[in-house]
């Protein structure tokens, strides 16, 4: 389905009966990376996916999409199906964005799940990273997107997944570059928002992926010590919808409903 704001379009799906469950994909993927865990969530829930700004169906508003400029067409989408409240589900950037929303509307959330994802600022070097991966997008944007998304996987899992990485390449290969710019922008100047692990009263679990390249281990577990953040660990990378399917939707069920 398709709600215009600010004059452009925005996409997103709608499954499902119950409680709210809102599904936020990360950098380079759109709605699609959900389809197959749709199904079993929209049996007890309503499911809805959104294509974020720059994204899948989902126009571009600007040159910087920052996160507080995503979680409000998140807002307007769920203004527009009258959820009052729900749970926010966030793959990596996904999960920057459930917390830009979570930080401005705390009373809409019931839950917040943080899959791959981590609540504190880029790094320096982090930084200075997404400036050249700016750069070499712009040079070739095809180059680029090949390797950001083989790069998310545990290096053993880029042999055993290699049909499953072709299909989330072709996925994100059609993301605009202006999306994939202002994407990288905005993840680049986001806020450190730790401090909602510690002080929000609502259910929270952070999904771990042990030999996620593009996060540290021992970071993420800082985050979450003395706090009633409930963590998931997994043995690979940073793609857990995939490299760990099944468990990982377990794990999202018993979250959702406990």
């Amino acid at each position: 389905m398709i709600l215009e704001y600010k004059s452009i379009p925005v996409f997103y799906t709608d499954s499902g009966k119950g409680n709210a469950v809102i599904l936020l994909h990360g950098f380079l993927e759109n709605s699609n990376m959900w389809n197959h865990f749709i199904p079993r969530l929209s049996e007890n829930n309503r499911v809805i996916c959104i294509d974020l700004l720059g994204h899948g169906k989902t126009g571009c508003l600007g040159y910087i999409h920052t996160m507080e400029l995503m979680a409000e067409v998140v807002e307007a989408v769920l203004n527009h199906l009258e959820i009052k409240k729900s749970i926010l589900i966030g793959h990596s950037m996904g999960g920057y964005v459930a917390l830009a929303f979570a930080e401005k509307n705390p009373k809409a959330i019931s839950g917040l799940c943080l899959m791959n994802s981590t609540a504190i600022a880029d790094s320096q070097e982090k930084k200075i990273n997404r400036d050249r991966a700016v750069i070499a997008v712009k040079q070739n944007h095809r180059t680029f997107i090949r390797m950001a998304v083989a790069n998310l996987f545990r290096p053993k899992n880029r042999i055993i997944f290699s049909d499953k990485i072709s299909e989330v390449i072709n996925e994100a290969l059609q993301t605009p570059l202006q999306g994939v710019v202002a994407a990288l922008e905005g993840m680049k100047i986001r806020k450190n928002r730790e401090f909602l692990l510690h002080t929000r009263t609502f259910k929270k679990l952070m999904v771990i992926g042990k030999k996620d390249p593009a996060l540290s281990y021992l970071s993420l577990i800082e985050q979450i010590k003395n706090t009633d953040v409930k963590m998931v660990e997994f043995p690979d990378g940073h793609m857990s919808h995939i490299e760990n399917e099944s468990k990982l939707l377990h794990e999202i069920m018993y979250f959702i409903e406990n």
